[in-house]
């Protein structure tokens, strides 16, 4: 049985890799990503110290999935210790327990899986919660697929941490997945992780770098968490680009590491879409940066208005 998504002990807090880009999504990452390329890396992610990979059914109309699918089966299958994580996603506006059947239908068949280990409900926060978690919704669907045997856990994934914990009400989910939320500069999601920490279960961060710009302060972009960043966000980031180059780092470092610090956070989920990006990855989650650092960062955290969920 793969290991609880709730125990620190089995899983510990660890960087996985997000299968976002793989799938090829110009529209919303900015560039291609060649099918070889996309299989290439997710092997050198399984022959890595990186023992997880995060996708969704709905990533690029299915092609995530199925490229990671592909490198599994040329890397000559999944490692025993390997834990692939996938979520259920509404096809238009349907989100009803036969489309999140389908969907896990869909999600084994591209990943070559017979047994899904953890599926998360996708942002449910678009949708009517009354109807998702009601008599043959989305949720029982999940509860009934776990008691099936397809899959083995079951979380919820998505950005509104106000819509998610009134998911986590139901008593049904072992894992929640926020992004964007407990970063360098938002803190948005700080009472959601003390409840499911609170709860024993599994905590996941994803978006660390609030979609790109604290991974490249310099890269000209102006967005956090997929939409403008307000001018306070835009000068803390500045100040704490500046901090970090003080004590020789960088921001994509401490970025990282703030999550992986956390004890209460198990996996810590970041997207690379190129080969020669790993090893980069790889460093920062093994960089170890000085108390003084951290001091003067939280100095320079944006006030909460200016968070997502202000």
């Amino acid at each position: 049985m793969a290991p609880h998504p709730g125990s620190h002990g089995s899983l510990g807090n660890s960087s996985r890799h997000r299968g976002g880009p793989l799938g090829s999504n110009p529209s919303a990452f900015g560039y291609e990503v060649p099918p070889e390329q996309a299989v290439e890396l997710v092997e050198g992610v399984l022959a890595s110290p990186i023992r997880v990979i995060d996708t969704a059914n709905g990533y690029s109309g299915g092609d995530s999935e199925r490229r990671i699918g592909s490198a599994i089966a040329r890397f000559g299958g999944l490692p025993p210790d390997y834990l692939i994580v996938t979520k259920v996603d509404a096809l238009g506006s349907d989100f009803s327990g036969a489309r999140v059947r389908d969907s896990v239908r869909e999600s084994r068949e591209r990943l070559g899986l017979d047994t899904l280990p953890l599926v998360h409900l996708h942002d449910p926060e678009f949708f009517d919660s009354r109807d998702l978690m009601g008599p043959g919704g989305a949720v029982e669907a999940l509860v009934q697929l776990r008691e099936e045997g397809e899959i083995q856990h079951i979380g919820v994934a998505g950005g509104g941490t106000r819509a998610i914990s009134r998911y986590l009400d139901s008593g049904v989910f072992e894992a929640v997945l926020v992004h964007n939320r407990w970063s360098l500069v938002d803190r948005s999601a700080a009472g959601l992780i003390q409840r499911a920490a609170d709860d024993g279960l599994g905590v996941i961060n994803a978006a660390v770098y609030g979609g790109g710009i604290l991974a490249n302060p310099h890269g000209g972009s102006a967005s956090y968490g997929y939409q403008p960043a307000s001018p306070a966000t835009l000068r803390a980031i500045a100040r704490m680009t500046q901090a970090c180059e003080r004590y020789g780092t960088d921001l994509a470092t401490a970025a990282l590491q703030f999550s992986l610090k956390d004890p209460r956070i198990h996996l810590t989920v970041v997207g690379v879409s190129k080969p020669e990006r790993l090893e980069g990855v790889l460093t920062a989650a093994n960089a170890e940066l000085p108390d003084d650092l951290w001091l003067e960062l939280e100095t320079l955290l944006p006030e909460a208005s200016n968070w997502l969920d202000s």
